[in-house]
Protein backbone atom coordinates (compact mmCIF):
# COMPACT_ATOMS: atom_id res chain seq x y z
CA UNK A 1 0.00 0.00 0.00
CA UNK A 2 2.82 2.41 0.82
CA UNK A 3 4.33 1.78 -2.60
CA UNK A 4 1.04 2.77 -4.28
CA UNK A 5 0.91 6.02 -2.29
CA UNK A 6 4.48 6.86 -3.31
CA UNK A 7 3.77 6.08 -6.96
CA UNK A 8 0.68 8.33 -6.88
CA UNK A 9 2.41 11.26 -5.13
CA UNK A 10 5.45 10.91 -7.35
CA UNK A 11 3.38 11.07 -10.54
CA UNK A 12 1.18 13.86 -9.16
CA UNK A 13 3.84 16.20 -7.80
CA UNK A 14 7.47 15.11 -7.99
CA UNK A 15 7.54 13.73 -11.53
CA UNK A 16 4.64 15.73 -12.91
CA UNK A 17 4.52 14.98 -16.62
CA UNK A 18 3.99 18.61 -17.62
CA UNK A 19 6.06 20.53 -15.09
CA UNK A 20 8.95 18.11 -14.51
CA UNK A 21 9.18 16.01 -17.70
CA UNK A 22 7.76 18.70 -20.03
CA UNK A 23 5.41 16.23 -21.72
CA UNK A 24 2.01 17.40 -22.92
CA UNK A 25 2.97 21.05 -23.35
CA UNK A 26 0.69 21.61 -26.34
CA UNK A 27 -2.56 21.38 -24.36
CA UNK A 28 -0.86 22.94 -21.32
CA UNK A 29 -0.15 26.15 -23.21
CA UNK A 30 -3.02 25.96 -25.69
CA UNK A 31 -6.07 25.02 -23.63
CA UNK A 32 -5.20 26.55 -20.29
CA UNK A 33 -6.97 29.85 -21.00
CA UNK A 34 -10.13 29.02 -19.02
CA UNK A 35 -10.51 27.02 -15.80
CA UNK A 36 -13.57 25.04 -16.88
CA UNK A 37 -12.08 23.97 -20.20
CA UNK A 38 -8.76 23.08 -18.57
CA UNK A 39 -10.41 20.97 -15.90
CA UNK A 40 -12.53 19.04 -18.38
CA UNK A 41 -9.61 18.40 -20.72
CA UNK A 42 -7.66 17.22 -17.70
CA UNK A 43 -10.43 14.77 -16.84
CA UNK A 44 -10.60 13.50 -20.44
CA UNK A 45 -6.82 13.07 -20.49
CA UNK A 46 -6.91 11.27 -17.14
CA UNK A 47 -9.48 8.84 -18.52
CA UNK A 48 -7.27 8.18 -21.56
CA UNK A 49 -4.26 7.69 -19.26
CA UNK A 50 -6.11 5.11 -17.13
CA UNK A 51 -7.38 3.18 -20.16
CA UNK A 52 -3.91 3.34 -21.70
CA UNK A 53 -2.32 2.02 -18.50
CA UNK A 54 -4.79 -0.86 -18.39
CA UNK A 55 -4.31 -1.74 -22.05
CA UNK A 56 -0.52 -1.31 -21.87
CA UNK A 57 -0.37 -3.75 -18.97
CA UNK A 58 -2.55 -6.29 -20.77
CA UNK A 59 -0.56 -5.96 -23.99
CA UNK A 60 2.79 -6.08 -22.22
CA UNK A 61 1.80 -9.07 -20.08
CA UNK A 62 -0.03 -11.26 -22.58
CA UNK A 63 0.65 -10.13 -26.15
CA UNK A 64 3.96 -8.33 -26.49
CA UNK A 65 5.97 -11.12 -24.87
CA UNK A 66 5.71 -12.81 -28.28
CA UNK A 67 6.31 -9.69 -30.38
CA UNK A 68 8.05 -6.97 -28.31
CA UNK A 69 8.90 -5.03 -31.45
CA UNK A 70 5.18 -4.16 -31.78
CA UNK A 71 5.10 -2.39 -28.40
CA UNK A 72 5.18 1.21 -29.63
CA UNK A 73 2.66 0.74 -32.44
CA UNK A 74 0.35 -1.20 -30.11
CA UNK A 75 0.37 1.61 -27.57
CA UNK A 76 -0.36 4.19 -30.27
CA UNK A 77 -3.33 2.17 -31.56
CA UNK A 78 -4.76 1.91 -28.02
CA UNK A 79 -4.35 5.64 -27.42
CA UNK A 80 -5.90 6.62 -30.75
CA UNK A 81 -8.88 4.31 -30.21
CA UNK A 82 -9.52 5.61 -26.70
CA UNK A 83 -9.34 9.23 -27.82
CA UNK A 84 -11.80 8.52 -30.65
CA UNK A 85 -14.22 7.04 -28.11
CA UNK A 86 -13.88 10.06 -25.79
CA UNK A 87 -14.25 12.49 -28.68
CA UNK A 88 -17.52 10.84 -29.76
CA UNK A 89 -18.81 10.75 -26.16
CA UNK A 90 -18.06 14.43 -25.52
CA UNK A 91 -19.51 15.47 -28.87
CA UNK A 92 -22.72 13.62 -28.01
CA UNK A 93 -23.05 14.66 -24.35
CA UNK A 94 -21.60 18.19 -24.35
CA UNK A 95 -21.40 19.92 -27.74
CA UNK A 96 -20.35 23.19 -26.07
CA UNK A 97 -17.35 21.51 -24.42
CA UNK A 98 -16.54 19.76 -27.69
CA UNK A 99 -16.45 23.13 -29.43
CA UNK A 100 -14.47 24.77 -26.60
CA UNK A 101 -11.79 22.05 -26.68
CA UNK A 102 -11.55 22.36 -30.44
CA UNK A 103 -8.49 20.80 -32.01
CA UNK A 104 -6.98 19.94 -28.63
CA UNK A 105 -9.36 17.04 -28.04
CA UNK A 106 -8.17 14.95 -31.00
CA UNK A 107 -4.62 16.08 -30.20
CA UNK A 108 -4.79 13.97 -27.03
CA UNK A 109 -3.92 11.17 -29.44
CA UNK A 110 -0.52 12.73 -30.06
CA UNK A 111 -0.03 13.91 -26.48
CA UNK A 112 3.39 12.56 -25.62
CA UNK A 113 2.42 12.36 -21.93
CA UNK A 114 0.07 9.48 -22.70
CA UNK A 115 2.59 7.53 -24.72
CA UNK A 116 5.17 8.37 -22.05
CA UNK A 117 2.92 6.87 -19.39
CA UNK A 118 2.61 3.58 -21.26
CA UNK A 119 6.36 3.38 -21.82
CA UNK A 120 7.29 4.46 -18.26
CA UNK A 121 4.85 2.01 -16.66
CA UNK A 122 6.05 -0.95 -18.69
CA UNK A 123 9.75 -0.05 -18.38
CA UNK A 124 9.39 0.27 -14.61
CA UNK A 125 7.71 -3.12 -14.45
CA UNK A 126 4.55 -1.91 -12.77
CA UNK A 127 1.88 -4.49 -12.13
CA UNK A 128 -1.76 -3.71 -12.95
CA UNK A 129 -2.57 -1.85 -9.73
CA UNK A 130 0.68 0.13 -9.76
CA UNK A 131 0.08 1.07 -13.41
CA UNK A 132 -3.44 2.29 -12.69
CA UNK A 133 -2.30 4.30 -9.66
CA UNK A 134 0.52 5.74 -11.77
CA UNK A 135 -2.02 6.73 -14.43
CA UNK A 136 -4.32 8.37 -11.87
CA UNK A 137 -1.40 10.28 -10.38
CA UNK A 138 -0.16 11.36 -13.80
CA UNK A 139 -3.68 12.40 -14.82
CA UNK A 140 -4.16 14.28 -11.57
CA UNK A 141 -0.82 16.00 -12.08
CA UNK A 142 -1.71 16.87 -15.66
CA UNK A 143 -5.09 18.26 -14.56
CA UNK A 144 -3.47 20.15 -11.70
CA UNK A 145 -0.94 21.75 -14.04
CA UNK A 146 -3.67 22.76 -16.52
CA UNK A 147 -5.91 24.21 -13.79
CA UNK A 148 -3.08 26.11 -12.10
CA UNK A 149 -1.99 27.57 -15.41
CA UNK A 150 -5.58 28.50 -16.34
CA UNK A 151 -6.17 30.18 -12.99
CA UNK A 152 -2.99 32.21 -13.27
CA UNK A 153 -3.74 33.15 -16.88
CA UNK A 154 -7.23 34.32 -15.93
CA UNK A 155 -5.71 36.34 -13.09
CA UNK A 156 -3.19 38.03 -15.38
CA UNK A 157 -6.01 39.04 -17.73
CA UNK A 158 -7.48 41.06 -14.85
CA UNK A 159 -4.14 42.53 -13.78
CA UNK A 160 -2.20 45.48 -15.09
CA UNK A 161 0.58 43.64 -16.91
CA UNK A 162 3.27 45.61 -18.80
CA UNK A 163 2.85 45.36 -22.57
CA UNK A 164 6.33 43.84 -22.89
CA UNK A 165 5.29 40.59 -21.19
CA UNK A 166 1.65 40.26 -22.20
CA UNK A 167 0.46 37.18 -24.04
CA UNK A 168 2.86 34.36 -24.84
CA UNK A 169 5.75 35.84 -22.88
CA UNK A 170 3.66 35.96 -19.70
CA UNK A 171 2.42 32.40 -20.27
CA UNK A 172 5.97 31.11 -20.61
CA UNK A 173 7.07 32.99 -17.49
CA UNK A 174 4.17 31.48 -15.54
CA UNK A 175 4.97 28.00 -16.89
CA UNK A 176 8.62 28.36 -15.87
CA UNK A 177 7.73 29.49 -12.35
CA UNK A 178 5.23 26.65 -11.95
CA UNK A 179 7.87 24.19 -13.15
CA UNK A 180 10.40 25.48 -10.63
CA UNK A 181 7.81 25.27 -7.86
CA UNK A 182 7.02 21.65 -8.70
CA UNK A 183 10.69 20.75 -8.94
CA UNK A 184 10.91 21.77 -5.30
CA UNK A 185 8.98 18.59 -4.46
CA UNK A 186 11.87 16.48 -5.76
CA UNK A 187 13.64 16.56 -2.39
CA UNK A 188 10.57 15.39 -0.50
CA UNK A 189 9.87 12.04 -2.17
CA UNK A 190 11.82 9.46 -4.06
CA UNK A 191 10.66 8.90 -7.63
CA UNK A 192 8.33 5.97 -8.40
Amino acid sequence: MDNLIWIFISALLVNNFVLAYFLGLCPFLGVSGRLETSFRLGLATTFVLVVTALCAWILNTYVLIYAPYLRLISFIVVIASTVQFIEMAIKKTSPALFKALGIFLPLITTNCAILGLAIFATNRGYDLMEGLVFALGAGGGFTLALVLMAGLREETELSDVPALVQGTAMNLIIAGILSMAFMGFAGLFSSG
